[in-house]
């Protein structure tokens, strides 16, 4: 698949909608071969909380992928290198959307190692980036569990 040239700017609080669609449509396709739909709906319900989601973007440095005008991908991480979000559109996978978002996101903390709480479907993602598996985990969301891995990476020198 032909990788796309996509242009990844800071995340903007008129991108909350564009971006909350993302998210749903994809962890209820892609990620739908590694969870049941009742996980899939815990971890990403129709209606997620708005006020939540951009107070948590803002307080951390988040970024947008955006292909001829169309939100194909966003991501965040903490100051303290926590890779919290990494999410590509559903229609735009394996085309290097998401390590471009993470290149930025990971070059823009100084933290020694960078952590991630890795679903199923993307460790194989962080495994290619050099993050190793630090535990499994099981995550109980409103009842239901859901299994996904801590991961890490140090950088040269950085811890």
């Amino acid at each position: 698949m032909m990788r796309l040239s996509v242009e990844i700017r800071p995340y903007a609080v008129a991108d909350l909608p564009a971006l909350c669609s993302l998210f749903y449509q994809t962890v209820h396709a892609v990620n739908a071969r590694d969870y049941s739909p009742e996980q899939l709906q815990v971890w990403a319900p129709e209606l997620p909380d708005l006020r939540r989601w951009n107070a948590s973007l803002l307080a951390h440095r988040s970024y947008v992928a955006v292909y001829e005008g169309c939100l194909v991908g966003f991501g965040d991480i903490s100051p303290e290198g926590y890779l919290d979000r990494l999410y590509v559109h559903k229609d735009y996978q394996g085309r290097g959307v998401g390590s471009a978002l993470c290149d930025v996101l990971e070059s823009c903390v100084s933290a020694g190692c960078l952590t991630v709480h890795a679903s199923l479907t993307a460790r194989g993602f962080f495994e290619r980036r050099g993050y190793e598996l630090v535990c499994e985990r099981e995550v109980v969301l409103r009842g239901v569990s859901l299994r996904n891995f801590l991961m890490r990476r140090c950088r040269e020198g950085k811890g």
